[in-house]
């Protein structure tokens, strides 16, 4: 897949939605996506319209073999303004970050961080641990 132009891709859906997406990075299993919400759309609003929307053009595509498929349910977090420039860093590097660390420890180390209860077997289909994307050139 074109890891850029999926990218850009999901920017429009978010400016499309009249939102502000301030980063947004990837890695072979799960996107981060830092963006100031406005208070006229539900995040399950426009999660839905990202997905969906990325989810036909990544199968027009054909980037993938078989069929493409976005797993159900998503993970949001807030963050105060004085905090962005870090959490901006910490998006800028999933690729370094989960060659130490996999996204199933890292969404749980989430949860625990902003205290959310939660049970391990209601949570994502976690797969191994993901190898960064390679960029390719269409």
């Amino acid at each position: 897949m074109n890891k850029e132009e999926i990218h850009k891709y999901i920017t429009g859906i978010v400016r499309n939605k009249n939102q502000y997406l301030l980063r947004i990075n990837s890695v072979q299993n799960h996107v981060h996506i830092l963006l100031s919400l406005k208070p006229d759309i539900a995040l399950s609003d426009l999660v839905r319209d990202i997905k969906l929307n990325s989810f036909r053009f990544i199968n027009y595509r054909g980037w993938i073999k078989g069929r493409f498929n976005w797993q159900e349910g998503f993970g949001a977090f807030s963050y105060s303004h004085s905090q962005l420039d870090r959490v901006i860093r910490y998006i800028d590097r999933q690729e370094e970050h989960h060659r130490k660390q996999m996204f199933k420890d890292e969404y749980c180390s989430l949860l625990e961080k902003f205290h959310v209860n939660f049970d391990t077997k209601y949570l994502f289909d976690w797969m191994d641990q993901p190898k960064p994307i390679k960029q390719y050139r269409s």
